[in-house]
């Protein structure tokens, strides 16, 4: 690890001083660290559409639009191949919120988040992506089907 001195406005210091006290770090550099760690992996991902990685869209939709369910339900199976699972609930009757987990390039996640937050209806969403780094970096086939096994016993 290395030691680096950087110089910082009074008032940045007090946001990330009021961060520090929210999130309970320890100190200033573990923090500065998190920081520094997601708003590259933000950048890396941004700037390269072709990178590997897993991301989380929140949105929430009036399910009483008209025809909103049916066109969400299109734009997920339109790109299913990025889906790993979504979790719907109900905020109150006429008020959902879903989070989709995908994972695949940054570029497909981002094209399939924007579909599914511009549809009317959708109230808010956001996407958040993470880049993915290691050997299991590579999206793989999501079938999962296994033939059964036989036995000559």
């Amino acid at each position: 690890m290395q030691r680096v001195t950087i110089t910082l406005d009074d008032d940045l210091v007090e946001e990330i001083d009021a961060f520090i006290a929210r999130r309970g770090y320890q100190n200033r550099s573990e923090a500065i660290r998190d920081l520094a760690r997601a708003g590259l992996g933000e950048l890396a991902t941004a700037a390269d559409p072709e990178r590997d990685c897993v991301a989380a869209v929140v949105y929430t939709f009036d399910h009483e639009k008209r025809e909103l369910a049916r066109r969400l339900a299109a734009v997920h199976h339109h790109h299913h191949d990025l889906s790993l699972a979504t979790t719907h609930v109900h905020l109150d009757e006429a008020n959902c919120l879903e989070v989709t987990l995908l994972k695949g390039r940054a570029g497909e996640i981002s094209h399939f988040a924007e579909h599914l937050t511009a549809e009317r209806g959708v109230r808010y969403g956001r996407l958040v992506v993470v880049p993915i780094e290691g050997k299991g970096d590579r999206p793989h086939d999501h079938s999962h089907s296994h033939e059964a096994e036989t036995s000559d016993n």
